[in-house]
């Protein structure tokens, strides 16, 4: 990022109120402009093993690199935990395991939106909320062909079906969405633990009132207050 727009984020990471272990994996890298949430499947010592091999191969990527080569070796970390996954998957008989990834990286006043599932990343600009990116899942087929809304679709008894994940597959598909960024700008990644309780007027409200320091926790809150029955993980990036 340049130095115009300083940068200040939170990440919250919550095991939520009916698991035993927290399947979904946070990464925040500010000096590279990264910040990443992954949200694993595959039950225990599966789910959270996907996550966590994502999240340590982005870790791993060189510092220093220039910006126009950042997002290159952010999908072959990617791809290279794809096929880790895949072959973990296969040692243990076939077994399915994946994870999520959506990842939100910052440099030279843009942003740049990757991900792969249904974790999410949305922007609040001038006090609106947008989604910047659409869940691979069965509903949002639904949404696309505007039979429900994505408020809606959360309700439905499929939400939890998706169709893409990091590890499953032979193709690693990532999707990208990028964009100017502005100052006041107001970033939210965010696993399906929180977006399955906090429609868009909750979350706009949320974001549009609460300081960095705090907003991360309150987030959090209104997933366990609202059940709590999937881990919950946030990451709040403010532009300057």
């Amino acid at each position: 990022m340049s130095s115009s727009h300083p940068v200040r984020y939170s990440a919250r990471s919550h095991v939520g109120l009916k698991r035993e272990v927290n399947e979904d994996a946070v990464l925040a890298l500010p000096d590279a402009g990264l910040w990443l949430v992954s949200d694993g499947m595959g039950g225990h010592a599966a789910g959270d093993y996907a996550s966590r091999l994502i999240v340590d191969m982005v870790a791993a990527m060189p510092a220093g690199m220039d910006p126009s080569d950042r997002l290159g070796a952010l999908r072959e970390a990617i791809g290279r935990a794809h096929g880790l996954i895949r072959s973990e998957a296969e040692a243990r008989g076939g077994q399915t395991i994946g994870a999520t990834v959506a990842s939100l990286l910052l440099a030279n006043g843009h942003f740049v939106g990757l991900w792969a599932g249904d974790s999410r990343i949305y922007l609040l600009r001038a006090g609106e909320i947008r989604m910047l990116t659409t869940d691979h899942s069965f509903v949002a087929a639904l949404v696309q062909s505007g039979e429900m809304s994505w408020d809606e679709a959360e309700h439905h008894p499929q939400s939890n079906a998706i169709t893409r994940a990091v590890g499953v597959g032979e193709e690693l598909e990532l999707d990208k969405v990028r964009g100017p960024v502005q100052s006041g700008d107001r970033f939210l990644i965010c696993s399906d633990g929180l977006s399955k309780y906090a429609p868009f007027a909750v979350l706009q409200k949320a974001l549009a009132e609460m300081p960095i320091e705090t907003v991360a926790d309150k987030l959090i809150q209104i997933a366990l207050d609202g059940g709590g029955a999937d881990n919950v993980t946030v990451v709040v990036v403010d532009i300057g």
